[in-house]
């Protein structure tokens, strides 16, 4: 392969991204790469895994799709984190009540 020739294949479809994150297909691969894969990464990637034939630019079905997965994914773990959390809330009792519960023989934690 010529490098000028792939360098400038490069530049070309670099420039013509106009988004600093594309949505990227992959191809299969002779060398065991799973076809139909999406993955987001950015412009300079994209660009030069379209130009060495191992993914194609992503159509803007397949875009918005894949973003919408992603953000339901990333809603339902942000879900899972807030329910692991356990929010405890101490109330302890005043002063005047303390003396009352001492005064009828009882401690507080009683």
């Amino acid at each position: 392969m010529d490098l000028r020739v792939y360098y400038q294949r490069l530049r070309q479809l670099e420039a013509s991204i106009t988004e600093p994150h594309v949505v990227v297909v992959s191809l299969g691969t002779p060398d065991g790469g799973r076809a139909g894969v999406l993955t987001e990464v950015p412009r300079t990637l994209a660009a030069k895994l379209v130009v060495e034939g191992g993914a194609r630019l992503a159509s803007e079905d397949e875009t918005s799709a894949f973003r919408a997965e992603a953000a339901e994914a990333q809603r339902r773990a942000e879900e899972s984190a807030a329910a692991g959390r356990i929010q405890v809330t101490v109330v302890s009792a005043s002063p005047e009540e303390a003396k009352k519960q001492k005064l009828k023989g009882k401690t507080p934690q009683e």
